[in-house]
């Protein structure tokens, strides 16, 4: 069964383990092309920025894990280390680029956005979108989603 689970929204009495004491900033994604990820991944990524996304799409440690597709420990040697690996990188910054457009979907409202990873779609087969992050092409299918709600296709 797969780290990522498909609530609604978090239960206050339930607490799930953060990814550091990351002060609350005015971190906003930025939207790359698929050749400027490449580049980025290839340069390296700080571990700052798993802090910063998980912050602003309110996730767990297991949870960016699991979609990152590295184990929670080896998260933790990359934050030490400073920096991720390049196909960790790459995931964090097809992750990023998924975060810019859930926020420009959902007028920089990143709480709303967060709920909406969390919340089974009928287009994506009854599942979350959080829980198809954990392949390629997963994000292509969530990303697609974003347009058409984008664009007011809901069909």
């Amino acid at each position: 069964m797969s780290a990522i689970t498909s609530k609604s929204t978090p239960s206050p009495s339930r607490t799930r383990r953060r990814m550091g004491d990351v002060e609350p900033t005015t971190y906003r994604p930025q939207k790359a092309t698929g050749f400027g990820i490449i580049e980025q991944a290839r340069e390296g990524v700080l571990a700052r920025q798993v802090d910063q996304l998980a912050q602003l799409l309110n996730m767990s440690l297991k949870e960016v894990a699991t979609v990152l597709q590295i184990a929670e420990r080896t998260m933790h040697r990359f934050r030490r280390e400073g920096h991720l690996d390049e196909q960790s990188g790459e995931r964090l910054l097809l992750l990023e680029n998924l975060a810019a457009h859930g926020l420009l979907v959902f007028d920089g409202r990143s709480d709303a956005f967060a709920n909406w990873l969390r919340y089974p779609l009928r287009e994506l087969r009854g599942q979350a979108p959080l829980a198809l992050l954990t392949t390629i092409s997963g994000f292509s299918l969530v990303d697609d989603v974003l347009t058409r709600i984008e664009y007011g296709v809901y069909a």
